[in-house]
C-alpha cells in the first residue's frame, strides 16, 4: 500500500516472550526514536511494572487509530496497544499460560500491518520452546508471519557491513539438505533479488551464494548438492540476467575483501553464517524478514531470561532493528 512521504510511519513493537528482556529494553525507548511513531501491542502493566523494576521513566498513552501525524520532524510519539497477560509474568520464569498471549500480540500486529493501520512490525525475541510447550506448533517468527501474512518468506540479517540471506532457517541440520531443493533455491534467489531492488532499492544487486559443504563439495568428492541443485540453479539464472557467483566455499566466503561491494551473501543454513554476522557486531544487526506482504524486522538476540529484570539488558538491537525499519518504510513510499 503506498505510504504518503509527509507524515511519520507507524511501527508496531511486539515485545515478544513477557518473562525474557523483551519487556527491558521496550521501556528504554521512552520516547521512541526519530522520524517514526511507535505503537507498543503488550500488556500495559507488565511494561509498567518491569519499568519500575529497573527504575525507568514509562508513561505512554493508549494508542488511539486516528489520523496520521504529518510533521517529519515532529517529537516522536509512543503509544501502548494494551493486550492483557494470561498469568502475571515474572521475569526470568516461563509461563506455559502465557504462549497464548504471545502469539496474540503478533496476530494483533500483523492484522494491523495488513490493513494498514502500522507500516512495519518490529518483534522482540521469543521462546519457541514455551510456545510449543502450550500446544502451538512454532518454529520461529518468520515462518508464523508467512502462515498467518501469506508469501514466501526469506531470512535476512543485515548490519552496516554485511546483508546475509539464508536458504533453510530453524531445521535440525539433519534435515537442511533435503529441504534445499532445486524449486526452493531458486524462489529464494529470485525473492531475494526483487527485493533487494524494490525494498532496499539496489538497482542492479549482485549476490554470493555459497555451498552447502566443504569447499562447496570439492568437485563431488564431498557432496553432490553442489554440481546437482545449487550450480544448476544458479547457472539458470544467471542465463536470465541475474547477477550471481557461486557456489563458494563457506570457509572462505567471508574473506572481506570477498564480500565487500555484494548487495547480498546467500548461505545454505542458519549457523553457516549467523555465527560470522554476529561476530562482526552483535547487538547491531536486524533480522529482516522479505517476501512478505508487509515490511518484518526483528531484533538478532534471543530472551535472554537469566538476566531479565536485572538492568543489564542492552537495547542496541531493537533500536538499530526500528532504524532499518523506519528506513524501509520511508523507501517502499519512492515506488
Amino acid at each position: 500500500m503506498p505510504i504518503h512521504t509527509k507524515r511519520l510511519p507507524r511501527i508496531a513493537i511486539t515485545p515478544g516472550e513477557p518473562a525474557g528482556i523483551g519487556p527491558d529494553i521496550v521501556v528504554q525507548l521512552e520516547k521512541g526514536i526519530a522520524h517514526a511513531e511507535l505503537v507498543v501491542i503488550a500488556d500495559k502493566e507488565l511494561l509498567k511494572d518491569r519499568a519500575n523494576m529497573l527504575d525507568l521513566p514509562w508513561n505512554p498513552k493508549n494508542f488511539r487509530n486516528n489520523a496520521r501525524n504529518n510533521v517529519t520532524n515532529a517529537s516522536q510519539l509512543l503509544t501502548i496497544k494494551h493486550v492483557p497477560l494470561n498469568t502475571k509474568a515474572q521475569p526470568g520464569h516461563l509461563n506455559v499460560n502465557n504462549s497464548e498471549y504471545v502469539l496474540r500480540t503478533l496476530k494483533i500486529a500483523c492484522e494491523g500491518c495488513l490493513n494498514g493501520t502500522y507500516d512495519a512490525l518490529v518483534t522482540g525475541p521469543v521462546h519457541k520452546g514455551i510456545i510449543n510447550q502450550a500446544g502451538f506448533k512454532f518454529t520461529g517468527h518468520t515462518e508464523w508471519l508467512a502462515a498467518h501474512c501469506g508469501g514466501y518468506p526469506v531470512m535476512v540479517l543485515q548490519n552496516e557491513e554485511l546483508r546475509l540471506a539464508l536458504v533453510t532457517t530453524h531445521l535440525p541440520l539433519s534435515q537442511v539438505s533435503a529441504a534445499i531443493t532445486p524449486q526452493h533455491l531458486e524462489q529464494v534467489i529470485r525473492i531475494l533479488c526483487q527485493e533487494l531492488i524494490q525494498r532496499f532499492g539496489i538497482s542492479e544487486p549482485w549476490i554470493l551464494i555459497s555451498g552447502l559443504n566443504p569447499h562447496a563439495g570439492e568437485d563431488g568428492y564431498l557432496g553432490l548438492e553442489e554440481s546437482q541443485i545449487i550450480e544448476p540453479v544458479i547457472t539458470k539464472l544467471q542465463e536470465e540476467g541475474l547477477n550471481l557467483i557461486g557456489p563458494l566455499s563457506a570457509d572462505s566466503l567471508f574473506i572481506a575483501p570477498r564480500f565487500y561491494g555484494a548487495a547480498a551473501v546467500l548461505v545454505m543454513y542458519h549457523d553457516q553464517g549467523l555465527p560470522v554476522i554476529k561476530h562482526l557486531g552483535f547487538g547491531q544487526i536486524a533480522n529482516v524478514t522479505l517476501g512478505l506482504p508487509i515490511i518484518r524486522v526483528s531484533v538478532d538476540h534471543g530472551t535472554a531470561l537469566e538476566i531479565a529484570g536485572t538492568g543489564r539488558a542492552r537495547m542496541d538491537s531493537l533500536w538499530y532493528a526500528l532504524k532499518v525499519a523506519t528506513q524501509l518504510v520511508i523507501k517502499r513510499s519512492e515506488f
